[in-house]
């Protein structure tokens, strides 16, 4: 087992598991590229640039006639972003699919069905209205590779690409999939088995004013559930607003004034879920990817008896798993890496603790819903209540404390960081972890602690911190 220090420090010195271990990337984070809507990178000049690098990077791989699906959540700034990549492609002879508010994964999915080359996902995730971003998707319905975003970043900042201009019928058209709502749904509802509905439950679904406002509820009233819906008004600003996944108090509230049996909380794009149990308590990622590796251990569906989970997981899902004969491979935080490990290793179920699961059975990437019927399919099946199935997993005291850093360094060079770091361990032993890592996304360092004792770990967490904060801050 790879020591807790060597871990820590792997993954606060951002090391990647990819497929180009060569692979430089400026724009590119954990998860495609994010900023400020107007704001550099995410103007629609660079998105308009970035179009046309895609399009000469598809091009060059292969010179025939392609075309990419565009998607997108609810934000204002989405119309911007989809117009601008949509100019950028055809303008390379690239067909375009819109498909127009969708969540990633059905993108993802999109992308597969319509037999694309690529699929692009306009969305910050759970982030406020004013971010947004763009994720791509390859043909197999998977985020591209590294080596594949460092290859557009190289052509989007050189000179090919402005020498390059296709005239007359060399332009590429751009298309409306009008029955893309439809063809996901078919998709969702899929993932409950055949014999199965949800009749007899009531289920609260908040769909923060994102990406599933329209397909979440139907889905789950078209296999016979009674569905309360909110977060289902998108107005351009109010995506992830005081809802969903990130918030989920409006939710528990609605359970309980409905005497609801399950709640399902969506993020914006709908790539992540937190249910919610009968009593109005949240379980996260980690005790969905429990009972989901349990009722699959069971059935001899689990594949090499294996689950994969990031360094953030918590330390008893580890034991949850361990004690039934499973057992928990970790990767670095984001969920294309947990993808790349589960391709690697011939494994089907894997996951973050913040909600994205990974159902390699029937999906390619993160989905909320997929997730939510495969929990609920858990529920039927063995006619118990969410509160009662996720008691497999008992939960360590964790502290998770994130922090805006000026710059990025080596944590173990610095000795007063090295040294707060190297003391949890010592102290927390085998019983507890120490991650400490930068965020891919934002100008953060992110400190989690965990153990048997609160008290203890609340004092090495905040003594990590704090160290951070003197050197970085």
């Amino acid at each position: 087992m790879t020591s807790r220090k060597a871990q820590a420090a792997a993954d606060g010195a951002g090391c990647r598991p990819t497929c180009d271990s060569n692979a430089v990337r400026h724009l590119f984070g954990t998860d495609g590229i994010r900023g400020v809507a107007n704001e550099e990178p995410m103007t629609p000049e660079t998105v308009l640039r970035l179009g046309r690098a895609v399009g000469l990077h598809f091009q060059t791989e292969s010179p025939r006639r392609h075309k990419i699906v565009i998607g997108k959540d609810t934000r204002l700034s989405g119309y911007m972003f989809e117009t601008a990549l949509a100019a950028g492609l055809t303008s390379m002879g690239v067909d375009v699919l819109l498909v127009g508010p969708m969540p990633t994964p059905g993108i993802a999915f999109l992308t597969r069905s319509l037999r694309a080359d690529a699929g692009i996902a306009i969305s910050a995730s759970h982030n406020a209205y004013h971010d947004n971003g763009i994720k791509f998707f390859g043909p197999d319905g998977f985020k591209l590779a590294d080596g594949a975003e460092a290859d557009i970043e190289r052509v989007m900042f050189g000179t090919d690409i402005d020498r390059m201009r296709p005239t007359g019928a060399g332009i590429g058209k751009a298309y409306r999939i009008e029955d893309a709502d439809g063809r996901y749904n078919v998709f969702l509802k899929a993932a409950l088995p055949r014999e199965l509905t949800l009749e007899g439950l009531r289920v609260v679904i908040d769909c923060a004013n994102g990406a599933a406002h329209r397909i979440a509820p139907i889905v789950l009233a078209e296999l016979g559930a009674e569905v309360i819906a909110i977060g289902v008004t998108p107005d351009g600003v109010n995506i992830n607003d005081g809802v969903g996944a990130t918030d989920t108090a409006q939710l528990r509230a609605r359970l309980r004034a409905e005497n609801a049996h399950l709640g399902v909380a969506l993020d914006g794009d709908a790539d992540r879920c937190i249910l919610v149990d009968e009593r109005g308590e949240e379980v996260d990622g980690d005790h969905a990817l429990a009972i989901l590796a349990i009722a699959m251990h069971e059935r001899g569906s689990l594949a090499r008896s294996t689950v994969v989970a990031t360094v953030m997981s918590n330390f008893g899902l580890e034991v949850a798993l361990r004690d039934r004969g499973i057992a928990l491979e970790r990767t670095p935080v984001g969920d294309r890496y947990v993808v790349e490990r589960m391709v690697a290793g011939g494994f089907v179920l894997g996951g973050e603790k913040s909600g994205h699961v990974v159902c390699l059975d029937h999906t390619t990437t993160g989905d909320g819903m997929v997730t939510a019927l495969s929990v609920l399919t858990c529920m039927k099946l063995s006619g118990r209540p969410l509160s009662e199935l996720k008691e497999v997993l008992r939960s360590y005291p964790q502290r998770l404390i994130s922090l805006r850093v000026r710059e990025r360094r080596e944590l173990d060079t610095i000795p007063a960081v090295a040294g707060a770091i190297a003391q949890a361990q010592e102290v927390l032993g085998d019983r507890g972890r120490v991650v400490v890592r930068f965020s891919g996304t934002e100008p953060l360092a992110r400190v989690m602690v965990e153990g048997e004792e609160e008290p203890a770990v609340e004092h090495h967490a905040r003594r990590i911190a704090a160290a951070i904060e003197a050197a970085l801050g």
